[in-house]
C-alpha cells in the first residue's frame, strides 16, 4: 500500500480478503486509502462468490495466460513487474483493437 498511495492519488479504496488483520485496515488508514475486508456469509457452506473477488481472480488468469508468469523465473522483482506490465498492455491493446485471443487450445 506504501507504494501505491506514493505513485498515485487515484486508489481511494482497497478490498481485502478476510484472512487480512485489522493491522492492514490502520495501515491503510495511515497512507490515505480505505481498507474493507472482505468477509463470507458464514450461513452459505460450499463455493460462494465473493463481491468484487472476480475482477481479481480474472487478473491472475490473465496473468497465468503470459508463459512467463506462470513460475517464479525471474530473480529481481522489478523483472516481473515488468512482464506484469507487459502482460496487461497485452491485454488492453486486445480490448481496444477488438482481436480475439490467440486460440492455442483449440489447436
Amino acid at each position: 500500500m506504501d507504494k501505491v498511495a506514493g505513485d498515485t492519488d487515484a486508489v481511494q479504496k482497497a478490498l481485502v480478503d478476510q484472512g487480512f488483520k485489522s493491522a492492514v485496515v490502520a495501515h491503510g488508514q495511515q497512507v490515505g486509502i480505505e481498507v474493507e475486508i472482505v468477509e463470507r456469509n458464514p450461513v452459505q457452506t460450499g463455493f460462494a462468490p465473493q463481491a468484487k473477488r472476480w475482477i481479481v481472480e480474472r487478473a491472475y488468469g490473465i496473468l497465468m495466460l503470459h508463459r512467463r508468469l506462470v513460475r517464479d523465473y525471474e530473480h529481481l522483482p522489478r523483472t516481473s513487474e515488468s512482464r506484469v506490465y507487459w502482460a496487461m498492455t497485452a491485454v488492453i491493446l486486445r480490448r481496444l483493437t477488438g482481436a480475439t485471443a490467440p486460440a492455442w487450445r483449440t489447436a
